[in-house]
């Protein structure tokens, strides 16, 4: 990914924390020697670097993924930056949004137990603390029917690459006038890149 000096995240705990609040991913191999993609959750393991989660049987980007040398996608928010905002009509409009592309080497978990352990940690991620469901609960026989339908696999991250683009690169008063107009939006994205903004200028 292309990534200027000043749009760089350095703080891996920043990228964690990123991956794990927008953790429906874009995960890119080659497939019958063409790019694929498939859309899905993932779970990051920081402690031991891998991230992990399934595939539907019947999609066959798994059948020769083993091997290669994976990227996943995680596309934070995102939004149109007006140069009507601006002090001056002498610019161009631009995007200002958050990536992290993480690279490794994906493997196919085989072991059962695994398996249902990686459904099991997702539906405790996602489920509110005071759901009634769980997924223990579930009839043993129903679980198993329905992991044939799954190949669970795990990618071990061998790199990860953060950009934030936050008009890092223009005056700080400038930086200001684009918040205040992002704040008076009702878009959550635009919003949100408000919010990265006014803590990467309070962060300097």
């Amino acid at each position: 990914m292309y990534i200027p000096k000043s749009f760089t995240i350095n703080k891996e705990e920043v990228i964690y924390d990123f991956i794990e609040k927008n953790s429906f991913a874009t995960l890119f191999s080659l497939h019958n020697g063409e790019p694929y993609a498939t859309h899905l959750p993932l779970l990051l393991n920081k402690e031991e670097g891998y991230l992990e989660g399934h595939f539907a049987r019947q999609n066959q980007q798994w059948k020769d993924i083993v091997g290669q040398n994976v990227l996943v996608i995680f596309q934070g928010p995102h939004c149109y930056i007006s140069p009507s905002w601006y002090e001056t009509d002498q610019a161009v409009p631009t995007w200002n949004y958050v990536a992290i592309h993480v690279y490794g080497e994906l493997e196919i978990i085989e072991e059962e137990k695994e398996v249902f352990d990686s459904l099991a940690d997702m539906v405790n991620k996602y489920e509110k603390p005071d759901s009634s469901y769980h997924l223990e609960n579930v009839d043993e026989n129903y679980i198993k029917g329905m992991s044939k339908g799954i190949v669970g696999f795990q990618i071990n991250i061998n790199k990860i690459e953060g950009k934030a683009k936050l008009s890092q690169n223009h005056p700080e008063g400038r930086q200001e006038l684009i918040i205040k107009q992002l704040e008076n939006s009702v878009d959550q994205n635009n919003i949100h890149i408000a919010q990265l903004m006014k803590k990467n200028l309070t962060n300097g």
